[in-house]
């Protein structure tokens, strides 16, 4: 098999597991990925993990990248309140929630980390479309959670004031029902008192 036999098969994935091309080419020798590297024809995400080198590297493939990377995962804290315009500034790797151990992956295109939450956490996401894939990105109410439940540093409003979210933006996307309810679900009363700050913070900002 050459490559150019390689590229028509998997070209319609956005990146691709050792798993995956044995799938399409179960007689598949794996010194032809470590030739193809080196031709600079693809590009090595992580262990037994690929993309093409001209794939073009957008936020949606980086999101559909974090989830492919370490599953189950979905695109959350950070980078999600950049998405939805809760901080001001742009974030230099993609951020995620996952029920495997807290890790994360430097690679060609971006860096990757992740966080632990226990699996009676992992909810409250939503797939979205993407060049006829999916990835799994917080929803506006649990980005919010993630992070507070993830940041027991938080006590106070000033806290919150420090982390420069945009509470108009906030109050705009979210629904204060759906919020209540998944803190009502979650039944922590430390993520609850976190939640009241926030809560506060919003009223009076806006």
């Amino acid at each position: 098999m050459n490559y150019t036999e390689f590229r028509q098969e998997m070209k319609a994935f956005p990146n691709f597991s050792v798993r995956e091309i044995e799938k399409h080419f179960p007689e598949f020798d794996s010194r032809r990925l470590v030739e193809w590297q080196k031709k600079g024809y693809i590009q090595k995400l992580r262990n037994r993990y690929y993309c093409f080198s001209d794939q073009e590297v957008d936020e949606p493939f980086l999101y559909y990248t974090a989830n492919e990377l370490y599953h189950p995962s979905y695109v959350s804290l950070e980078s999600a309140l950049s998405r939805y315009g809760f901080i001001p500034e742009g974030v230099f790797q993609i951020t995620s929630c996952t029920t495997l151990k807290t890790n994360s992956f430097n690679t060609p295109i971006g860096n990757f980390t992740y966080r632990h939450l226990k699996p009676s956490l992992f909810f409250g996401y939503q797939l979205e479309e993407w060049n006829d894939h999916r990835y799994a990105m917080a929803e506006p109410e649990k980005t919010l959670i993630d992070y507070l439940y993830l940041h027991p540093e938080i006590k106070e409003a000033d806290d919150i004031e420090a982390l420069r979210w945009n509470a108009l933006e906030i109050n705009n996307r979210i629904s204060i029902e759906k919020l209540n309810r998944y803190e009502a679900y979650i039944n922590s009363p430390a993520l609850s008192n976190r939640l009241s700050t926030l809560k506060t913070y919003l009223d009076v900002a806006t």
